[in-house]
């Protein structure tokens, strides 16, 4: 039987249907001075070299998309057991960029593949991005910024008629005045539609309870620890909706619009500041 043929086709299904399992995101920094000169072919052999370097048993598919994306299928084994083509680790990367997709990863081949990953593009170190959703083209048209984001400018432009009929033409001008401005706010926070469908943000607090004079209400050191989240089947559509038709005032918190200005859907807030830290 040709399994090298059948483990292909595996690879190309999932190329079809990416949106099978939840992919994370990690990102590349410390990159070498020759790093932009790494090619597809020289990417593939210090890929394959450090990971059959490492494990004994082990298979590694590579295949180049249309869009220059590079899928990877990883069956990991060990020194002792074949490969388990059941359950395989599949990555995408555009070379020369630094962000790195990943999906269905253990925890055990999590160094292995960093280390792989930072040898085949020439860069020095690896670190999580804090985005992961079920979405692939989702995740990518945000980080790589492949949709239309609209930035704060002094001259809120014209957004199309509405259907309501104020009575009064000054009535009239005012409420097209405020739909204008959310629809501008909605817009710089997370873009024209089609946004990128994602589908959660989760915010971990880690901060102390605080009087009027930031003054603890507890001696303790103990941290109040907490997590919102929010879920939605396309995300920054509903909350671009909800500034947009007002049922949320403006302007957006820039807990919500680091979304998109960060592209990143985790977040942990800290008694450092209003900001978000990772």
């Amino acid at each position: 039987m040709d399994y090298s043929g059948k483990h292909n086709q595996f690879l190309r299904d999932h190329i079809e249907n990416p949106d099978s399992g939840t992919w994370h995101t990690c990102q590349l920094v410390e990159a070498q001075d020759d790093a932009f000169f790494v090619e597809l072919t020289q990417f593939k052999e210090h890929l394959k070299a450090y990971l059959q370097g490492v494990i004994r048993h082990i298979s590694i598919k590579i295949k180049k998309t249309e869009d220059e994306a590079l899928w990877i299928r990883i069956a990991w084994g060990d020194n002792f057991s074949k490969p388990n083509h059941l359950k395989p680790t599949y990555v995408v990367h555009h070379l020369h960029t630094s962000y790195v997709f990943i999906c269905n990863l253990m925890a055990k081949h999590k160094i292995l593949l960093y280390q792989a990953l930072m040898v085949s593009t020439k860069h020095g170190s690896i670190k999580d991005a804090h985005l992961s959703n079920r979405s692939l083209p989702a995740m990518r048209t945000l980080l790589l910024r492949h949709y239309q984001q609209v930035f704060p400018n002094n001259h809120s432009r014209i957004l199309g008629d509405r259907n309501t009929s104020p009575s009064h033409p000054c009535i009239e001008k005012e409420h097209a005045a405020h739909e204008e401005r959310r629809d501008q706010l909605a817009s710089e926070a997370f873009g024209d539609s089609p946004t990128p469908k994602l589908e959660t943000a989760v915010y971990r607090l880690e901060t102390r309870y605080r009087g009027n004079e930031k003054n603890t209400f507890s001696d303790k050191e103990e941290l109040f620890r907490g997590v919102v989240k929010f879920s939605s089947s396309s995300l920054l559509q509903s909350l671009g909706h909800s500034v947009a038709s007002g049922m949320v005032e403006g302007p957006v918190t820039p807990l919500l619009s680091a979304i998109t200005q960060k592209g990143r859907n985790y977040f942990v807030i800290t008694d450092k500041g209003p900001g978000v830290s990772s």
